[in-house]
């Protein structure tokens, strides 16, 4: 019998293990890549963070969000009924059973890697997303006639192009009015939970005519509609251009399927000539009146004011978080998480599960700002993200922070919505209103004018950023007419910027691994740095969710 081989304890250190195991072991010696089932993504074992931060993630993150999952489901879909409707529309959709039952997987790779205050900012504002889906999926589902919804709550239901604003139905939610992007949850949400759900719907686009060479957003949304993978949950709908030309060809294709009374509510992309404001408010009172006649509805200005003055309560929070993450360490929200709820809360408009998270990281920021805890102690650098980013790798800069050290601050499109919406009047509340739909995401700089493109640099500066990760999405046409401008400006300025190539929701025109090579070329070769996590260098997660 061969003799055990204690030669390795010699050089095991009791007291460091134990320090390991009851705090986690420090950043340059976790090896978070080890930790990967090969191709996968998904995890061998889970993440030793601690004592504290594991019984925090197992507990408060992983069962509480089960828990709440269930709870939502009964609340918004009005007890076992909605349960059931869930249990149906799962079945029935493609993209819900592949994707929405992989959203804890989500949380894992956004949050990876993550300790003490950060770990619990960032976790909530992933559990204001959840329920905010949730919500609109308990919303289709509930009014489906495809799945046996029901037709009385279909009869107050108007559904909505992605990009326009939820608070379009503010003046009827007393009325039971309900708003329902059509695109946001069986696309945009997709993407980040499950990259690869959308490719089937981009497929199906371009095998039914459509040119493979526009934006693939528009492409896969057109998708969903030619595989009749839509709920069949409103009476009506009202349309807006996004920011490109391939948004109107596949409006019209939408419009085909859908086959339903429909008002087309377009926004000027140049929008600074007040002029040009006026008649955006003309069309944003026409689409009131359409709603009033499709669902029976009367104009309540009361409760207009209310939701306004509950949406202006969350704008001034977040300016106050921007002030945190602009002028102290102690900002306790990653780069994804902020980017994302910024984004959802302001397009889909105000509901009370936005303002219970806002409470509860109120409370997480102000202790770190009190007791000035340095959140993300191992940021080498402060990076502004910005342009359209790739929805198929949102969770690159949590994989940047803990690799690099990059610390992405903010985000292009969390600074789109910065509008305080009066209500003192109504000819004023419409004309900021008129302003915000204006502003949507990919309008207010992307498309709004070289001088809102060019608002970078007192960006950069307002947020005390060093570095810029600079989008590349491949197949917007708008973008790369701009790429030399910005190439001079960043020559100019001396200024570290990574062009970050992508296709938006499609990975395959760019995997993941290539934005990973990139990002770590430019830090090997133009910046000389060695990675904080060299395990996280090289890793193939192709077929991760």
């Amino acid at each position: 019998m061969k003799k055990p081989d204690f030669s390795k304890l010699k050089d095991f250190d009791v007291k460091k293990a134990a320090k390991d195991f009851v705090y986690g072991k420090p950043h340059g010696e976790r090896r978070l890549g080890d930790l990967y089932v090969p191709k996968t993504g998904l995890y061998k074992h889970r993440e030793w963070r601690g004592i504290k931060d594991t019984m925090y993630y197992f507990n408060n993150i992983w069962l509480y969000n089960y828990g709440m999952i269930v709870r939502d489901l009964m609340v918004y879909g009005g007890g076992p009924k909605g349960v059931v409707q869930f249990l149906k529309g799962t079945w029935r959709y493609r993209w819900m059973g592949q994707t929405y039952l992989t959203v804890l997987h989500w949380f894992d790779r956004c949050l990876e890697g993550m300790r003490g205050e950060a770990l619990k900012g960032s976790a909530w504002h992933f559990r204001g997303i959840v329920s905010a889906c949730l919500y609109q999926i308990t919303g289709f589902f509930n009014r489906d006639i495809n799945i046996g919804g029901d037709p009385a709550l279909r009869a107050k239901t108007i559904g909505t192009d992605e990009t326009v604003w939820g608070g379009i139905i503010y003046p009827y939610m007393d009325q039971g009015a309900m708003y329902l992007p059509t695109q946001m949850i069986p696309y945009f949400v997709t993407c980040h939970c499950n990259n690869h759900t959308v490719l089937n719907y981009i497929d199906a686009a371009q095998a039914y005519g459509l040119p493979g060479d526009p934006c693939p957003m528009c492409q896969a949304e057109a998708g969903i509609f030619i595989e009749d993978d839509v709920p069949d949950s409103y009476v009506a709908v009202i349309t807006t251009n996004e920011a490109c030309d391939g948004s109107v060809g596949t409006s019209v294709i939408q419009d085909w399927m859908m086959n339903k009374p429909l008002f087309a509510m377009p926004q000027v992309m140049q929008f600074d000539d007040d002029t040009v404001l006026e008649n955006c408010a003309k069309e944003i009172e026409m689409a009131w009146r359409f709603t009033e006649e499709q669902l029976g509805v009367e104009f309540h200005w009361d409760e207009l004011v209310k939701h306004i003055k509950l949406q202006n309560q969350q704008n001034l929070f977040e300016r106050e978080k921007w002030d945190v993450a602009a002028n102290t360490h102690s900002y306790p929200i990653n780069g994804v998480a902020q980017a994302l709820y910024r984004i959802f809360y302001s397009q889909y408009g105000e509901r009370p599960f936005w303002h219970d998270v806002d409470k509860r990281v109120r409370k997480i920021m102000e202790k770190c700002v009190n007791e000035d805890i340095n959140t993300f102690p191992m940021t080498r650098h402060r990076v502004i993200a910005w342009s359209c980013a790739p929805l198929y790798y949102s969770a690159w800069c949590t994989w940047a922070y803990n690799c690099w050290g990059l610390n992405t601050i903010i985000n292009m499109d969390s600074l789109m919505f910065d509008l305080e919406i009066r209500t003192d009047t109504y000819e004023n509340c419409l004309m900021d209103i008129a302003k915000y739909h204006e502003w949507a995401p990919m309008r207010r700089m992307a498309v709004g004018g070289l001088q809102h493109i060019f608002e970078l640099w007192e960006n950069m500066e307002k947020f005390n950023c060093d570095m810029v990760m600079m989008y590349d999405q491949l197949q917007c046409k708008g973008m790369q007419g701009v790429v030399g401008l910005f190439e001079d400006e960043f020559r100019a300025r001396n200024i570290h910027a990574i062009w970050m190539p992508h296709a938006l929701p499609d990975k395959r025109t760019v995997p993941r691994s290539q934005i990973r090579q990139i990002i770590n070329d430019y830090m090997f070769t133009v910046m000389g740095e060695e990675p904080l996590d060299p395990s996280l260098l090289d890793f193939d997660d192709s077929d991760s969710w």
